[in-house]
């Protein structure tokens, strides 16, 4: 998901209201990992929809498949008011069940065994949510084409895919694999996840589109895009070996995409550069069009910045690098590596997915245009940074932090890589992370203590002040003819991150504390200045 400045405010407000509202035990159903949810692990979906555009309804089925971690048999599935679930069955005998809210628990009659392998099919049918401002608010999209055609798309971040469909709606859990089937006019196209299976022609006058998502699946990336669609493709010449790119766009737009989607193998080289292999090659890359601005859909990334470049034609950055690239096409498919490759087990955690997709933008800058380019843009977006609130948010409860998740987390994360003033051994950071996590959902405190391991530095005192508290870290110094005398303030208890100053022009490493340091130079000191690559601030006191 992306910040832009329209959006900004309901954005910060969002995060705001995140930290002060007072949960519910909603809000712990949905994002807490309950006995009901923890028995369980899910294996597989199929996902089969019926969509009558006309009346903005779906009707259809999930089959879930699971294996049974320890003996239970009472079971939570997720789906959101208007939808509804209309019947449960496991192996042909119906299976009661109960709402709770958006919570539906079913009472399964069948014994659970330990590491049996299991299905339930739920039944299901409604008028999902409209999104009232996507992807920001989540829900389907009803929109038309300019030949007034339907054009339908559905996003979820946050919200949660339970808005449309029935599932395990916790990040803690991706399904191993998936078959979504969705059944279309016959004059439209379905473009979702993974490969296309099979088309299939039905004697009503539609067809079902059969995609099948062979790797691990976070929820919120399972999608379903409905359009009058046509497709081009090309095959990238990768690290494992060729990768098939698809594109689906709308027919009016072929001509511009084919044109603007050149920027997707010079995407592709610069982070399998610094991230390591795409993950998802057996699915492919798909970029899609949708009615909204775009998406990290899981092999399905979700397009619509209009085919130009920035931000909807702005620089998020204000350095003039920012109008060298489409931010959508740069920042959504970053998503592939932090977001689907690395998931957040709680939605707390979610700066690990957008911190680091953010400072993706400057790697793609430093890849293609060189490292003051990319030093120039990662400054430019500290404009952009609040100091609202802490970047982690409450956990167990479905609730993100500070939108400074982004801007600010880019920026730590340059911290960081200024420290370790290695390009090599931050890349193979940056790579070991999307290699030791493979698939996998994880915490802050992983990535965290996998950075300082092989970083060979203890950061866990700058995530503390970047990620757990909302002020900037204040560098306070003195100078006395030769001598300099320094500490950190506004840092919390035990803040030691490392710093570079020019003094007289000349860089010096300095290890400055909460308590006063001296350091003596050989010569006057005529004048300071705080590298502009640490995102602090600096005072000078007589």
């Amino acid at each position: 998901m992306r910040l832009t400045y329209t959006f900004f405010v309901l954005l910060i407000c969002t995060a705001l209201t995140a930290q002060q509202k007072q949960f519910t035990r909603q809000d712990s159903l949905r994002g807490s990992i309950t006995p009901e949810r923890i028995w369980w692990d899910l294996t597989y979906y199929h996902l089969n929809i019926k969509t009558d555009i006309d009346n903005k309804h779906l009707k259809g089925s999930n089959l879930v498949q699971y294996k049974v971690l320890k003996n239970a048999q009472r079971m939570q599935i997720d789906l959101q008011s208007p939808m509804r679930i209309t019947k449960v069955s496991q192996d042909g005998t119906n299976v009661p069940f109960i709402q709770d809210g958006n919570a539906w628990f079913l009472e399964l009659p069948k014994n659970q065994v330990k590491n049996s392998i299991n299905e339930v099919l739920i039944e299901f049918e409604g008028n999902p949510v409209i999104s009232k401002n996507p992807p920001w608010s989540g829900g389907v999209t009803w929109n038309k084409d300019s030949n007034g055609l339907d054009f339908i798309a559905t996003s979820n971040q946050g919200d949660g895919a339970s808005l449309w469909w029935p599932n395990k709606d916790h990040m803690y859990d991706e399904v191993d694999s998936m078959l979504i089937s969705i059944n279309v006019p016959e004059h439209l196209m379905n473009v979702s996840n993974g490969r296309l299976r099979a088309v299939e022609q039905n004697v009503d006058k539609t067809k079902t589109y059969h995609w099948f998502v062979s790797n691990p699946i976070n929820n919120y990336g399972v999608n379903m895009n409905i359009g009058d669609y046509v497709h081009f493709s090309e095959v990238f010449d990768g690290e494992n070996g060729p990768l098939d790119c698809d594109y689906y766009v709308l027919r009016e737009n072929l001509e511009k995409a084919k044109e603007q989607f050149k920027q997707v193998p010079l995407m592709l080289k610069a982070f399998e550069h610094w991230f390591g292999p795409y993950p998802f090659y057996e699915d492919s890359y798909k970029l899609v069009e949708v009615p909204y601005l775009g998406m990290e859909h899981q092999s399905s990334v979700t397009y619509g910045n209009k085919f130009a470049n920035g931000y909807l034609g702005r620089d998020v950055s204000g350095s003039g690098w920012g109008l060298k690239f489409d931010f959508i096409i740069i920042h959504e498919s970053a998503h592939e590596w932090f977001a689907n490759n690395i998931t957040y087990k709680d939605m707390a955690d979610m700066w690990v997915h957008e911190g680091f997709t953010s400072y993706s933008e400057n790697l793609y800058v430093d890849y293609h245009f060189g490292k003051q380019a990319s030093q120039d843009y990662v400054v430019g977006i500290r404009k952009n940074i609040l100091n609202d609130s802490p970047i982690i948010g409450p956990y167990d409860v479905n609730a993100s932090g500070s939108s400074d998740m982004y801007y600010k987390g880019a920026n730590m994360l340059h911290n960081i890589r200024t420290i370790i003033d290695n390009d090599e051994k931050w890349r193979g950071v940056l790579r070991g992370l999307n290699k030791e996590f493979y698939h996998q959902t994880v915490t802050t405190a992983q990535i965290e203590n996998y950075v300082s391991k092989h970083a060979g530095f203890n950061f866990s005192k700058v995530f503390d002040q970047y990620l757990r508290n909302s002020e900037i870290p204040e560098f306070e110094y003195k100078i006395d003819g030769k001598t300099l005398t320094y500490q950190w303030r506004k840092g919390v208890s035990g803040f030691n991150m490392p710093l570079d100053v020019l003094v007289n022009g000349e860089k010096v490493r300095l290890k400055p504390s909460g308590k006063a340091q001296t350091k003596k130079f050989k010569t006057e000191i005529e004048h300071l200045n705080v590298d502009i690559n640490y995102y602090v601030t600096s005072r000078q006191v007589k």
